[in-house]
């Protein structure tokens, strides 16, 4: 299939596949034409990709996570796990220092205005 079939089964568009492609994550073959040629495969491959992302995973990361991932987000690589707890911890961290912030804000907002 090409490009713009792949980004109406995924949803996603066809400049950001072309980006998923220039990060390693998608790997069409290439027609004589030029055109790029997606399989079924790539349809899921988009789909994890995009659950990865929702997770709060970089590109890069995906990038190495991806291989070591079959049916669905199922993990085959020993290592990944140590990867993917690292990533759990550094998105924990991120999420605490958010609610502080929020925590901070909302104690601004409340404070009366003085005159």
């Amino acid at each position: 299939m090409r490009i713009g079939e792949l980004a109406r089964r995924t949803g996603v568009n066809e400049r950001l596949l072309r980006y998923y492609e220039d990060q390693g994550l998608l790997h069409p073959t290439r027609r004589p034409s030029g055109y790029r040629e997606y399989t079924e495969t790539d349809v899921e491959t988009v789909h994890r990709i995009r659950h990865l992302l929702a997770a709060g995973l970089s590109t890069a990361t995906i990038a190495t996570v991806l291989p070591c991932l079959t049916d669905g987000l199922a993990p085959t690589c020993p290592d990944l796990i140590a990867d993917l707890r690292r990533e759990h911890a550094r998105i924990t961290a991120a999420i605490t220092t958010l609610q502080t912030s929020r925590t901070l804000l909302e104690a601004v907002i409340d404070t009366p205005l003085k005159p």
